[in-house]
């Protein structure tokens, strides 16, 4: 075939797998925001067929062909070129798989879905566990299928954040268990910030209605944004203008369900910016976990927990709930966001002691799957280890080993991607802040300032570029984690006056 009619099959090919993805992530969506669970076992048997069909388009050989003639043809485009090598290889890890095992997969990650979600209503560890021990069963034989020169767990944590191994991860988190657990015993020691005011009594319809405020001040568009409901917080996307976020109301925790809505948007707005030359292929589609939990991370903590952001949406939060928090001025709001202390949940934690969650459950991860850890008494080995690091205990398993959904779908090796996001982000943020006035944006609700800084350095790309060539890119220097260590204990030095201690 020559280049056109290579060109021509590709795009056909692009297109209809587009439309089964559209269609699986908007049945996605409706079944963790709004459809009723009665109805759970008929669609997911529904949606396991059309994830078959889409499986059986995507490991087309026919199409394998095609994609290794295009990524070699001098005569096509390079971002054609690059995107075909790029299908090519993520064919590669899934033409192995049976289909039949494939579908069948699917249909368990949907029941495992569902029994999370009763186990979690029942805070009952033992209802999940046997749904998590088949899709880690499965998990590890799909992985056995491939050819690679890596370990398991490197080939999970390789496809979420390409070039990341175990030995990587584990300097990573090396550094900030040297430096941030003797930071985190310190905050703990010291004089603690009043935040009572924080977990009232706040109605939920005047909290949906702040919400409205802020996505207004975070340009998250009506045309081409949507914010839903549901128990775990989540962002999809079927294309750049058609993006949906969710959040989760706390009647007694004012700020959960803002800074939820700030970190989902952060994603969103990722998505949106993409280069709409890119839309439905790959190079929108394939953005690693790190990059994407950076641009959220970075407008939840780097953008949303500062005093700036809060000078400029804290007088109509104050208007809307003027009982709670008359007394309260804005900068004792922002110290309170701010506040750290051990908590059990990953979703609810201060930036300080956040990355120990996601600590744990790297550690975790690396157990399953060499085999020293089991899903039998995981609770209590999760328990255990948030004793060990921060000092507590759950008293049920919903708090505990049951308060994630991501491993009910066989997501291993993503949780180690929340805290290198959050360290790609304080690099970002420092090369933003030496080239606009970050807080003046923020305090004049110019946040449209911020965004198109993210959009010009890192959002357009997509994953044109490696994570490795958008930090040169944006921030004109190689990935450091001593930004982040940095900047959490610069910030929670002065925050809780340890200086000299």
């Amino acid at each position: 075939m020559n280049t056109q009619q290579l060109l021509t099959k590709y795009r056909d090919w692009l297109f209809r797998s587009s439309a089964y993805r559209m269609d699986l992530s908007i049945i996605g969506i409706d079944k963790m925001t709004v459809a009723p669970s009665a109805g759970a076992e008929y669609r997911d048997q529904r949606t396991a067929y059309l994830a078959g069909e889409l499986f059986s388009i995507e490991n087309d050989p026919e199409m394998a062909e095609v994609l290794k003639q295009l990524m070699n043809d001098p005569e096509a485009e390079e971002d054609d070129r690059k995107a075909a090598s790029a299908y090519y290889k993520e064919m590669m890890k899934t033409m192995c798989i049976p289909k039949d095992e494939y579908v069948a997969f699917r249909k368990l990650q949907d029941e495992s879905y569902d029994a999370w979600l009763q186990a979690r209503r029942q805070n009952d560890y033992s209802l999940f566990e046997p749904y998590l021990k088949k899709v880690i069963e499965t998990t590890r034989k799909f992985y056995g299928y491939r050819e690679s020169d890596l370990s398991l767990y490197d080939r999970m944590l390789d496809d979420f954040e390409p070039g990341m191994t175990t030995e990587r991860y584990d300097r990573f988190f090396a550094a900030l268990k040297e430096r941030l657990l003797p930071l985190i015993r310190k905050v703990t020691q010291a004089e603690q910030i009043e935040d009572g005011f924080l977990y009232q009594d706040y109605d939920i319809d005047l909290q949906k209605k702040y919400t409205d405020h802020i996505l207004k001040y975070l340009h998250f568009d009506p045309e081409w944004g949507y914010q839903n409901e549901t128990e775990h917080p989540f962002t999809s996307w079927t294309c750049e203008n058609d993006c949906r976020t969710t959040t989760k109301y706390l009647k007694d925790n004012i700020v959960s369900a803002v800074l939820s809505t700030v970190h989902e948007v952060g994603h969103a707005t990722y998505e949106h910016n993409v280069d709409p030359k890119y839309d439905g292929m790959i190079f929108s589609e394939g953005i690693s976990s790190g990059m994407h939990e950076s641009q959220s991370r970075l407008m939840e903590n780097y953008l949303g927990r500062t005093l700036a952001f809060w000078q400029y949406n804290y007088p109509r939060l104050q208007e809307l709930f003027p009982e709670q928090l008359k007394n309260i001025p804005a900068e004792a709001f922002w110290r309170a966001l701010n506040a750290s202390k051990p908590g059990l949940l990953r979703t609810e934690a201060d930036e300080l002691t956040y990355p120990v969650h996601i600590m744990i459950r790297y550690e975790i991860e690396k157990g399953l799957f060499d085999g020293s850890i089991s899903t039998e008494g995981l609770d209590k080995v999760w328990d255990q280890m948030y004793e060990d690091y921060l000092g507590i205990k759950a008293d049920g398993a919903k708090d505990g080993i049951l308060q994630d959904v991501h491993w009910s779908d066989g997501s291993f090796g993503y949780f180690p991607t929340y805290a290198l996001g959050s360290a790609f982000a304080a690099q970002f943020v420092h090369k933003m802040r030496e080239e606009i006035d970050v807080d003046k944006a923020l305090s004049e609700g110019r946040m449209d300032i911020c965004i198109n800084w993210l959009k010009e350095k890192i959002h357009r790309w997509g994953c044109r570029y490696s994570a490795d060539e958008v930090m040169r890119i944006a921030a004109g220097s190689e990935f450091d984690v001593n930004y982040y260590l940095d900047y959490l204990e610069n910030k929670y030095t002065d925050l809780y006056a340890l200086k000299g201690e």
